[in-house]
């Protein structure tokens, strides 16, 4: 069988966020039972470009694969591998800039269903880029919200996302221009930015507050400060060990010996039932997402078996 090229329109054509929460969580439960692995990602530098590369191997799908991308101050270009776990053989290559946003979003929203409270109803979230969209679908997947505050730095835009969101999530999104008021009295908050520096006061956060943050994986940004992962009785990670090189989020309050990382856990171990993602009702917990390379080859997996169904994308010359 020939390998495949499979582009962006492709992705979009094929998956949803519901195939992709499943999918995700099903990689944790593999991860967890030492039936997948994954390394973490590693950066090349040259002037003006980074190149990313993270790779993973599925034991229970039969395939290994990697993601690369390339990043530069003007756009992010991003393709997925797939190769046969038995012969080697390459299988695919994804666009995967749309299959990163699904599956990022997915993972939040698996966190989300294992650490929310189950009657979350409110919001609030910061960013109105391509993986605010995602997260707020995934959450919206998984928990029946009823209204959504969203801050975003470019008054306009924001305002032009709620009304897209609205519609997307079937749900009610307003802007708003108070970083901390958009974290106040919520149920789930999301933090899907660039931001170098935390978006608001942890000490407004309720109790109960869920978090996903998701936007930083250099250790010089943080979306979050030292009182919100102070106050975090539940912090969860998608990889401990690939958040130690990554998740500037923890930096400050390591340094403060506010948290340890002995205190956290991964989610794998919550999705398998070795530890509780919500302690209690009133715990506020976080989710810390870095990006994992089994979630772009789980959900690459998927889509190439859709593909074939579908008679999609176009065979590779060799």
């Amino acid at each position: 069988m020939a390998a495949l090229f499979l582009s962006e329109d492709d992705v979009r054509n094929l998956l949803d966020m519901e195939t992709c929460l499943d999918v995700v969580e099903e990689a944790f439960r593999q991860l967890a039972a030492g039936c997948a692995t994954n390394a973490p990602r590693m950066r090349a530098r040259a002037p003006g470009v980074f190149l990313h590369t993270m790779s993973a191997a599925a034991e229970y799908l039969g395939l290994v694969g990697y993601k690369a991308y390339t990043t530069t101050a003007e756009r992010a270009v991003f393709h997925v591998a797939v190769y046969s776990g038995k012969t080697g053989e390459l299988l695919a290559i994804i666009a995967a800039d749309y299959l990163g946003q699904l599956r990022t979003g997915a993972a939040s929203g698996v966190a989300t269903e294992y650490m929310a409270r189950p009657d979350a109803r409110v919001v609030g979230l910061f960013g109105t880029g391509r993986q605010a969209r995602t997260q707020l679908k995934g959450v919206c997947q998984v928990r029946r919200i009823e209204r959504v505050e969203v801050y975003g730095r470019d008054e306009q835009r924001c305002r032009e996302f709620a009304a897209e969101m609205s519609e997307w999530c079937n749900t009610q999104v307003v802007s708003t221009r108070s970083p901390d008021s958009t974290a106040a009295e919520k149920d789930i908050v999301i933090c899907a930015t660039s931001s170098r520096t935390p978006l608001f006061d942890g000490r407004v956060l309720d109790e109960g507050t869920h978090l996903n943050v998701v936007g930083a994986n250099f250790l010089n940004r943080a979306e979050v400060d030292v009182a919100t992962v102070r106050r975090a009785d539940s912090i969860v990670c998608d990889s401990v060990e690939q958040c130690r090189s990554e998740a500037g989020d923890f930096t400050q309050a390591l340094e403060a010996g506010a948290i340890e990382w002995s205190h956290m856990h991964d989610l794998a171990d919550v999705v398998s039932g070795r530890e509780t993602g919500r302690p209690t009702r009133e715990s506020i917990t976080l989710f810390k997402s870095v990006g994992l390379a089994l979630e772009d080859l789980a959900v690459a997996a998927k889509l190439l078996d859709l593909a074939r169904q579908e008679g999609a994308g176009r065979p590779l010359p060799f």
